[in-house]
């Protein structure tokens, strides 16, 4: 007798986490583990950092550097002090982002001033920065330009706004891990566990500037340059042997897990969400990232979050509603911010993970058919 398929079940009431971040196993750190202990050299740009960090470069191109250190958050302040940016000048970049940004700004000593985000593609733009500038309050210094949600900006377009206008742009990538291959200009990457590529706590900086990634390189490391002598005021922000074993056996299943995010996308695209839903352009397509933000009809985001948790699906609002509406923030000059806002209740984190199967992507789309 033939057994025909059944469609995956959609009755479970077991909930739905919104992420379910994934390191590489134990067997695949151990081999990195035992050069650690075959070498005794633990921390201090050992040679599994130096293999990391010319295997992240590598995918930038062969002029590229890449810089670790700690976290994103500690890549973006410590770039925007090695690009000598002057304390207490401004720093430009949209509220459509995560906290870290805008604390990165102040730990380097420069005062972030909050610009909208362009509606269609949640980024900050070269046309909404150059327009805000003729009303800014005071010396801008730098520029942030966010890649929302592992979407990459217009690295060409951004050259040329700094080009035309002397702003240094830095890029926050932290979640575009497999978009990000430009290093033109500086480019921020997280190595979360979160991220696609994760190794726990982690990020790195690529850059084409090998004067700036030096630099980069001297202030994760109290300002040393081959000698004990500090050549300027630093920070210790440099990553240990154990984290790049995790790092490169991440980088070894990459391949692989590449294949597998995309394939969770297209399992999620499967199950036709409701019409009013959609998709970042290029979202597991020509993409991936270890977050499905979508967009829901306008200011629904809040009573979905609701309806979905009724039915067990969790959901998050990853930013919040922008970052100049978390109370650090709250003295920092901002423009009128009516995208971001709209963007705050507009948009919506879905489930999603690299072995989200068939059966939750159903209850996940059934549960927001439900709600609208």
């Amino acid at each position: 007798m033939v057994k025909h398929a059944r469609s995956p079940r959609t009755d479970s009431t077991t909930p739905i986490a919104v992420a379910k971040p994934r390191l590489p196993q134990t067997d695949a750190i151990v081999p990195y583990l035992r050069r650690i202990d075959s070498a005794r050299w633990y921390s201090n740009f050992g040679p599994l950092v130096q293999e990391l960090e010319e295997r992240l470069a590598h995918r930038f191109g062969a002029q590229a550097r890449a810089v670790t250190c700690v976290n994103a958050t500690q890549g973006l302040t410590l770039t925007l002090q090695a690009l000598n940016i002057a304390p207490g000048t401004l720093c430009a970049m949209p509220s459509w982002t995560f906290v870290a940004t805008g604390h990165a700004a102040v730990q380097a000593g420069l005062t972030p001033w909050f610009l909208d985000a362009d509606r269609d593609s949640w980024m900050l733009t070269p046309q909404i920065a150059a327009e805000a500038l003729a009303r800014a309050p005071g010396t801008v210094g730098a520029l942030i330009v966010v890649a929302p949600f592992g979407r990459m900006p217009d690295v060409a377009a951004w050259l040329d706004f700094q080009d035309k206008t002397g702003i240094k742009v830095i890029i926050d990538a932290a979640a575009a891990f497999d978009a990000a291959c430009d290093a033109r200009l500086p480019t921020v990457v997280s190595l979360h566990a979160t991220k696609v590529l994760g190794m726990g706590e982690g990020g790195f900086v690529a850059t084409d500037n090998h004067a700036l990634a030096a630099r980069l390189r001297r202030l994760t490391s109290f300002g040393f340059d081959g000698t004990r002598l500090s050549q300027h005021t630093a920070n210790n922000a440099k990553i240990s042997e154990y984290a790049a074993a995790v790092g490169l056996a991440s980088l070894d299943a990459w391949p692989g897990d590449r294949l597998r995010w995309f394939t969770a996308a297209q399992t999620l695209r499967h199950f036709p969400l409701p019409r009013e839903i959609g998709y970042q352009p290029g979202w597991g397509r020509d993409w991936t990232t270890s977050v499905c933000v979508v967009t829901t009809p306008e200011g629904a985001a809040p009573e979905l979050i609701a309806a979905l948790k009724a039915r067990d699906v969790d959901t998050r609002q990853w930013w919040g509603e922008g970052c100049h509406a978390s109370p650090a923030f709250a003295a920092f000059p901002r423009e009128a911010l009516p995208n971001t806002e709209i963007l705050a209740t507009s948009t919506l984190g879905l489930p999603f993970y690299i072995d989200l199967d068939r059966a939750d992507a159903a209850r996940i789309a059934e549960a927001l058919g439900a709600a609208l």
